[in-house]
């Protein structure tokens, strides 16, 4: 029942250039990578299946280190405002969804970003309200750290000009004291998102179907993913998970963070850490520490360029920080911390260092965009990941040097020092903040550029990774990040049978066209879960 692949480029990972003639796999294991005849006389009576690849180049299966895979299918079934360049394209874009939307319902909108519109002002509650008062309206920033909404969305919730603030939230206004719909920060946003209708079971299954055939098409093979505290809560949103992979046969490596304020509920249910399938698994506890640097609410150690009455939002104080990595701690689990600024950062380092984990686990730091050398070096000698998003070199740049001071900006973002420095880094996208495609980060991360862009700076070229490296962030990183690197991210024997299948030799081609690299075949499992229509790998059943 065993398969033979071969005929094609087969970069195993295990170093650079590495590369083997053929490899069979059987049961979804690799079971051994060398010759093409050597396998094929060894293994005759085991191959059922002979995959040619027609030159095309093979790779370990690509994960993502960091999304949120229910909001990304949310993202790509509702009205996506991230295409739009201008304040005045994304208010027509929901004007127009208004007046085919049946008065009453809700209407969320994903992905604004004033950062890519002509004039970075903001839409707030007076101009949403002369839109529509017919129907809520909630705009998400792309960083899903703020949102705009209208006054009948105040209204459903019941919230008036008289609310408070609530700690670790922000709630925006105008000069005369009256609320202009913008909302920050899970504390605050949580108020609005809670009297929101429509998350059933078959909504968020619906959204993960959407999701993952999505992963398929662009040669994802798993995802590190947090998802579990907003969709009815732990048990609702787990069940959707095991409902599609386990049960819908939708093979897919989902390896879940648990949010702080789901870990119990996942211990009632008596899950730990580590513990699941071959597809579906408990990762870290995941702790906000900061926001985002677009909302300015990021942590900083020094004041906003643009906003000096801001350092930024700190989700907790210290002492509830320590606590919750207390916790996580007292049940045997890593933790795995959203921490942009450099303050959050520092912050987080403090607490890890108080109360370390227990041997063998390792921490992971979300983001690590605005650094310090100093605090570099303290992590390098911790048992910590960087899980970072190259893709944020793209979308941040140049508007972050107007936010952020140059001297905080030296070890920033700076994915070859931190490499230098020992420490490990894995590589995802953020979506739905970010473009899924992996290769959109891969070049980034190697070019340093936004792919397409008419820009054509180059930011922080002494940043710049090889090809060989940027790949490692999304199958070797991946895998050291949640304690897979013995079974995943590379291909040799006895690893898992996932591989991701490209139209091009990725390590041998202009850096500026990787993001043209198009999946032609994703395999988990040793299954084929997706195949491009017309490509030419041939599939022979012996």
């Amino acid at each position: 029942m065993g398969t033979i692949w071969h005929n094609g480029l087969i970069y195993t990972l295990e170093q650079e250039n590495k590369t083997v003639e053929a490899v069979f796999t059987d049961e979804g294991k690799i079971i051994e990578a060398g010759t093409f005849e050597y396998l094929k006389e060894i293994y005759l009576s085991k191959i059922t299946r002979e995959i040619d690849l027609q030159g095309n180049t093979m790779i370990p299966g690509l994960v993502d280190s960091h999304m949120h895979l229910v909001g990304h299918g949310e993202r790509l079934l509702r009205l996506d405002l991230s295409v739009f360049k201008s304040r005045e394209e994304v208010i027509q874009a929901v004007a127009q969804k208004c007046q085919t939307t049946p008065k009453g319902d809700w209407i969320i909108a994903e992905g604004w970003n004033e950062n890519e519109w002509t004039s970075p002002d903001l839409i707030l509650l007076d101009d949403l309200d002369r839109i529509s008062t017919d129907h809520p309206l909630v705009l998400k920033r792309i960083c899903r750290h703020a949102m705009s909404v209208n006054s009948r969305t105040l209204s459903e919730t019941g919230i008036n000009n008289s609310i408070h603030e609530p700690a670790g939230g922000v709630i925006g206004r105008y000069q005369d004291g009256r609320l202009n719909g913008i909302f920050k920060e899970k504390p605050a946003m949580e108020l609005i998102t809670a009297s929101i209708p429509g998350i059933s079971e078959a909504y968020v299954e619906e959204a993960l179907r959407t999701a993952i055939k999505d992963c398929y098409r662009l040669g994802i093979t798993g995802c590190h993913t947090e998802d579990l505290n907003y969709y009815n809560g732990f048990r609702p949103t787990y069940d959707a998970f095991v409902s599609v992979i386990e049960k819908g046969g939708m093979a897919f490596r989902a390896s879940l963070l648990v949010h702080h304020e789901a870990v119990d509920d996942m211990q009632q249910d008596h899950h730990i850490y580590g513990e699941g399938t071959s597809y579906i698994t408990f990762d870290a506890m995941k702790i906000f520490a900061d926001g985002s640097l677009g909302g300015n609410t990021a942590l900083l150690s020094r004041p906003y360029k643009d906003n000096p009455e801001t350092q930024g939002v700190a989700i907790f104080s210290q002492e509830e920080l320590e606590g919750l990595v207390k916790n996580a701690r007292s049940i045997d689990m890593p933790v795995a911390v959203h921490a942009i600024g450099d303050l959050a950062f520092a912050n987080v380092l403090d607490a890890i260092e108080k109360i370390p984990p227990k041997r063998g686990l390792r921490d992971r730091l979300i983001h690590a965009q605005i650094v310090r050398e100093d605090l570099l070096d303290r992590a390098a000698s911790l048992p910590v990941i960087f899980d970072i998003q190259p893709g944020f070199v793209a979308s941040d740049f140049p508007w972050v040097n107007e936010k952020v001071e140059e001297e905080l900006l030296k070890f920033s973002y700076a994915w070859k020092t931190y490499s230098k420095k020992g420490i490990i880094c894995a590589g995802g996208s953020d979506a739905p903040i970010e473009p899924l495609h992996p290769f959109w980060g891969i070049q980034t991360a190697v070019t340093r550029m936004k792919p397409g862009g008419a820009c054509r700076t180059i930011y922080g070229q002494e940043e710049c990774l090889s090809i060989y490296e940027a790949v490692s962030l999304y199958t070797k990183g991946s895998a050291f990040a949640n304690g897979c690197e013995n079974i995943r991210g590379q291909i040799r024997k006895g690893f898992d049978a996932d591989f991701t299948i490209v139209d091009r030799n990725i390590f041998n081609i202009n850096p500026a066209t990787l993001v043209q690299t198009r999946a032609l075949m994703t395999v988990i499992d040793d299954k084929i879960v997706y195949q491009e229509e017309g490509n030419a790998i041939l599939i022979k059943k012996l």
